[in-house]
Order: structure tokens, then C-alpha cells, then sequence
């Protein structure tokens, strides 16, 4: 699924963080906050989410990021220490 060059789960990161500054605009402005202030910090959260998902989208593609993450669960080296699981295999 594409939407405006945003690949798959981008559509979603680019909605909760846009959603996530609207929240924040909202407390800012009930605590009192300046308007302009909050506008001003807004906008700017804003565009780092446009800038950052766009990027993300436009680097990794519609499964790269998920791959990245995983390459980093995977352990450098197995080591097993006794010959075990060997025998179990031909057992069967």
C-alpha cells in the first residue's frame, strides 16, 4: 500500500506522530500556553515527523526497517557446548 510515496506501516508512523503533536498542542494550549507558542512547537514536531517518516519511507522501503530491526536480534555466534542436540537428530 502506498499513499504519497509513504510505503506500508509508514502511513501509520507518519498518523501517530501526527497525532501525538496534536495531542500535545491540546495540553500546551489548555495549561495556559502562549498560542503562538504552541502553534510554533507544533509546526515544528510536525515537520520532523513529515522529515523523519519520509526519510525512513524513502531509505528502508516497505520491509527494510523491519529486516534492519531484526538483523539486530540475531546473536553474532552459537556456541553449544555438548553434542546432544546432534544425537537427537538422528534418532529419528
Amino acid at each position: 500500500m502506498e499513499f504519497k510515496g509513504l510505503k506500508a506501516q509508514y502511513i501509520g508512523y507518519l498518523a501517530a506522530g501526527l497525532g501525538i503533536t496534536l495531542i500535545g498542542f491540546a495540553i500546551g494550549y489548555v495549561l495556559g500556553m502562549p498560542m503562538y507558542l504552541c502553534m510554533t512547537v507544533a509546526v515544528m514536531l510536525a515537520t520532523a515527523d513529515f522529515m523523519l517518516v519520509f526519510h525512513l519511507s524513502g531509505t528502508y522501503g516497505e520491509h527494510g526497517l523491519m529486516k534492519r530491526m531484526a538483523r539486530n536480534q540475531v546473536p553474532d555466534s552459537v556456541i553449544i557446548r555438548n553434542r546432544k542436540i546432534f544425537y537427537s537428530l538422528i534418532k529419528r
